[in-house]
């Protein structure tokens, strides 16, 4: 969850909260989708976000993560 933190650039002391998880297999990638809250140091929910995180399948394995703020 840390590397979906930095990709956001969630502020250190800013919590992501995980609300949901999908995963997708297609064309030689692993797709992990998540859904977060961002929760600042209160316990307020100051943004949403969803985090892909795909790693390819075959060598040499690259990892791609991308962040999108939905709220």
């Amino acid at each position: 969850m840390d590397d979906h933190k930095k990709e956001a650039g969630i502020p250190s002391n800013h919590k992501l909260v995980q609300t949901e998880t999908k995963w997708r297999q297609s064309k030689g990638q692993d797709t992990d989708t998540y859904w977060y809250d961002q929760v600042d140091e209160s316990g307020v929910v100051v943004a949403k976000w969803i985090v892909k995180d795909s790693t390819s399948m075959y060598p040499p394995f690259g990892r791609t993560i991308s962040a999108e703020k939905v709220g």
